[in-house]
Order: structure tokens, then sequence, then C-alpha cells
């Protein structure tokens, strides 16, 4: 969330920022709200201030045998006190509706971030690698996948619904295969792997930004205060919740795995056939948390390291800036990697690495001690994907497909595949 004191010192720099992200968010009545607040701890310390005084006046009045003057000024002391009680209550209320409108607003975009509408407005950074020429007409993997016997849709369907999918054989082992391969290479990289909970509570949701605003788009556990993790980021990123770190130990780096659950409230219609959006899915995250002055450099270190993935499994990818109408809710700024899927003939998303700035680290309490010492301030939090890993199985199926209908495994996956060069029809 936003500091306070941003909200109440640049008023306009904010409504700028929520303009420039097409954002309705509540922020006249967040402004109004803790306007009434104050104004309510204001006449809340000024009673309490007025009781004080009586209640010395009382016990001098006593003191000096001034009994009945006493008594009506502690009876006046007791209505004085009915009046604090009402005005605690309503700074009571206030303070919640503030604490409450303050996590509906959105993240303010960096400086550098492109203004604009929607993705119309990203803008492309930089591409790597060529489309494949292919001397056929490739195909899309929701074709690839049930042809070549490793992509199961109906059956999935049978058993759960619609955006699911069974992955048989060589399919599964491959998508066992990009997990471990991904998870090496980062930690070569020296990031710090970690095995999360794939159920999360409600507050570590809140501290990433997910709740209150998405909570449509969650899976909740019925009867419990468990949620199914729509990312690594939320569990990975809570692990420091409230805690103070020695600067001198960061950047920290981690990556995890975890499977993603989402409720996709928000897109249907959209990409209904094939991987590109379940219901379910496996995916590799990194987490950077890291002083303000370094995690815009953490921020390009990051994107690199989700970049260098797609290098060693030599697929084509772009990576473009998000605009401020396009980017997520915790982002200041994001940048997406999108790679080339020949069946599509288009860039798709595949990886968000974001910077959040200290935006998460206020709601969840993250904090570190400057090397130097000094007060503590708020650190901040970068993820990233690195990568959705059914994504990637579907750029390997696309870009590497062949005239027969098989599908090369490029080299850097083989060693987890015991060697297997090609994926050839199963039954």
């Amino acid at each position: 969330m936003l500091a306070r004191e941003l909200v109440r010192t640049s008023p306009d720099r904010i409504r700028a920022a929520l303009a420039a992200r097409r954002s309705d968010a509540p922020f006249a009545r967040l402004v109004a709200a803790d306007a009434g607040w104050r104004a309510a701890q204001a006449e809340l310390e000024a009673l309490k201030a007025e009781r004080n005084r009586g209640s010395k006046e009382v016990g001098a009045l006593f003191a000096s045998g001034r009994k009945a003057e006493a008594e009506a000024k502690r009876a006046e002391m007791a209505e004085l006190g009915s009046r604090v009680a009402a005005a605690e209550r309503e700074a009571e209320a206030l303070g919640a509706e503030v604490a409450e409108l303050e996590l509906a607003i959105p993240n303010l975009p960096h400086a550098s971030v492109p203004e604009g509408p929607d993705e119309s407005a990203n803008r492309v950074e930089r591409t790597w690698g060529e489309p494949p020429a292919f001397a056929f007409a490739p195909q899309a993997h929701w074709d690839l996948g049930p042809a070549l016997g490793i992509l199961d849709f109906e059956r999935a369907a049978k058993i759960a619904g619609a955006r699911f999918a069974v992955l048989w054989g060589a399919g599964a082992a491959l998508e066992r295969a990009l997990t471990a391969f991904m998870l090496d290479l980062h930690r070569a990289a020296g990031y710090r792997e970690a095995y999360v909970p794939f159920m999360v509570n409600r507050q570590a949701l809140v501290g990433t930004g997910q709740l209150p605003k998405f909570a449509a788009d969650l899976f909740h556990i019925e009867g419990t205060d468990y949620f199914l993790v729509p990312t690594a980021e939320v569990p990975v990123t809570n692990l420091h919740r409230g805690e103070v770190l020695d600067g001198e130990t960061l950047p920290r780096r981690y990556c995890a795995y975890t499977p993603c659950f989402r409720a996709e409230a928000g897109s249907y219609g959209r990409d209904v056939r094939g991987l590109i959006r379940q219901h379910q899915f496996d995916k590799v995250e990194l987490v950077h948390l890291a002083t303000p002055e370094s995690s815009y450099d953490e921020l390009d270190a990051l994107t690199r390291e989700a970049e260098l993935v797609l290098q060693r499994l030599e697929l084509p990818y772009r990576v473009v800036t998000l605009s401020t109408g396009d980017m997520g809710f915790s982002a200041a700024k994001t940048h997406d990697i999108e790679v080339w899927l020949p069946g599509q003939q288009a860039y798709r998303e595949i990886s968000s690495c974001s910077n959040c700035e200290d935006f998460q680290a206020r709601r969840a309490d993250l904090k570190f001690r400057p090397a130097g010492g000094g007060k503590t301030r708020y650190l901040h939090t970068l993820n990233g994907s690195a990568l959705a890993v059914g994504r990637t199985l579907i750029a390997v199926l696309e870009n590497y497909q062949q005239a027969d209908g098989t599908v090369t495994v490029p080299a850097a996956l083989r060693p987890y595949l015991g060697g297997l060069e090609r994926l050839a029809p199963e039954r």
C-alpha cells in the first residue's frame, strides 16, 4: 500500500497516477476518511486532556474539603467519560475504514513506465532469436499435443472440467524436466531454493496484494482461512513478514516451484483453447528482496535471469515494458517476456517481472536495518516467473515441431529426459 504520508502530502500526484493507470480506485473516499479520522483523533485527544484536567480538579476539591463541588465535578467527568468512549468508537471506525480503503489503492507507476490505456501502449525493449522458418504450416500445441498422445483435454474435462489438462508419458516427463531445469539454472546463479506451502492464509494474500481486490480470482477452501496459491510469489514474499532483515544480507534472491491455482474469473472467452490460461498450472518463481537504492538494478537482474531460461532452450522472445494501463495492481514497473509461438504466429506472455518497490513491504511489514546503522526502512520486493512451465512446454512443442509431427527435444533438456532427443506419437 502507499505511505499514508504520501496520501496526505501529495494527493495530486496520486490522482494523476491513478488516472494514468485508468484506475477507479476509491482515492477520494480514502482522503475524506483519513481527514475524518484525523479530526476524530484530535477531538478524542482534546476530550481525554479535558478529562485528565477534570480528574485532577476533582482530587484538589476533595483535598480542600469542598465535597459538594467535587461531587458535581465528578458527575461532570462521568458524562465526559461517555463522550470519550463515543469518540473512541468513532475514531476506531474511521481508522478501520481508512485501513480498508488503503488496501484498494494500487501502486504508483515508476516515471519510466510508458503511459497508455492498455497493452497497445506497451514498449518493446529488445528481442532475442529469430522465429523459426518452417517448410510446412506449423501447428498449434492444442493439435500437436493430442496428435502425439501426450496432451489430453477431454479426459481432464471429464474429471475436473474446462481449463484443465492431462499430460501423458513424455508430456508429463517434459513438464517435470522443465521444472527441474529451471530450478537448477537458478540455483547455479546463486538463488536460494525454497519449497513452500501450496496453501496460504488470508494475511499472506493481503500482504502481496491479491486480497481484498482479487478475491474472485482465488480458490478459497471452504470452512477454512486457507487459499490455494495463485503464484509462489505469495508464500515466498511472506516468508519474512513482520521481520527486520540485516541490510548487509540484501539483496536476497529466492526461487521456488509451486503449482498455481486461479479461477480466471475475469477472463472467460479468452484463450479457451489449449494450455495458455488454465485453472491449474506449474510455475517457477523468482523473488528478490532489495534495498530501495538497488531495486531497479535487481529488476534488470531478475529479468535477465528469466530470459536466460529461454536462451538456454533457444526459444525466440521479446521483452516489453508494460504501460500504465496494463500493469498489475502491486507493480511499480513490469517487464513482460513474450515467447514466439509459431502455431499462433504471435508473441505471448511467458513471464512478468515486476518491481513492487515498498508497496508489498508496507502491507506485509517487511523491513531492513541499513548496513551502516540508523532507522529501519521498508525494503523493496520484486518477483517474476522464470518461467510459467506450461507455457514453456507450449513454446517447445510449437518451435521444435517437425514436418512428420514429431518434436525435437531442446539440447538443454535431454539430460533431464534420459537423453531423449525426439517426441514421437504415443499410444
